[in-house]
């Protein structure tokens, strides 16, 4: 594994860390993980399935290691691997058809739908929802706002940190030509 791209991917990982300490909660303590909007752009700036499964452990640890929601530990360390691998195949998928930060901002949201509906259904299954909450309330109090969220951060932070990689020239990201 490229050195640089693995400097690169942890840096993406420690700034989702960051993010997520200082985004406040939305409803019941829960707050949008804006670990994994950098999760998103370490897949979409280095698309490799083995950076892939790296930044998936990272983020599901890190990730593990944060969250306020109850069982939330075990429930990230499922979702986030299982999300990274879904949101490569869309992002291969529509990268063939659809180079546009559009096509991105799409990507961001049906990912961070994937993630919230793969983390609340597993935490239902393992543990219950916390406060008695149902899984259609959590999803629209928490997941909706965090997707929009995720989307809005993505349209602002892809671009800059693509080229600040290109110019850098840690890495040439493969979707480098995706632009609004």
């Amino acid at each position: 594994m490229n050195t640089k791209v693995l400097v690169s991917l942890a840096m993406l990982v420690g700034i989702g860390a960051v993010l997520h300490a200082i985004v406040p909660p939305i409803f019941f303590g829960m707050k949008p993980d804006m670990l994994l909007t950098m999760m998103f752009l370490g897949i979409i700036l280095f698309p490799e399935k083995k950076n892939i499964f790296i930044l998936a452990i990272a983020t599901g640890i890190v990730s593990a290691l944060t969250t306020g929601f109850p069982g939330g530990q075990v429930a990230n360390m499922i979702d986030k691997p299982i999300t990274a691998f879904l949101f490569f195949v869309l992002f291969l998928t529509v990268r063939k058809f659809n180079q546009s930060i559009v096509a991105i901002a799409v990507l961001t949201a049906i990912g961070t739908i994937i993630s919230g509906s793969v983390f609340l259904g597993s935490a239902a299954i393992l543990f219950g929802l916390p406060g008695g909450a149902s899984f259609a309330a959590l999803f629209t109090a928490v997941v909706l706002p965090a997707t929009a969220v995720n989307t809005v951060a993505m349209v602002i932070i892809y671009p800059i940190v693509s080229a600040i990689l290109k110019r850098s020239k840690i890495a040439v990201p493969q979707s480098n030509s995706m632009k609004g």
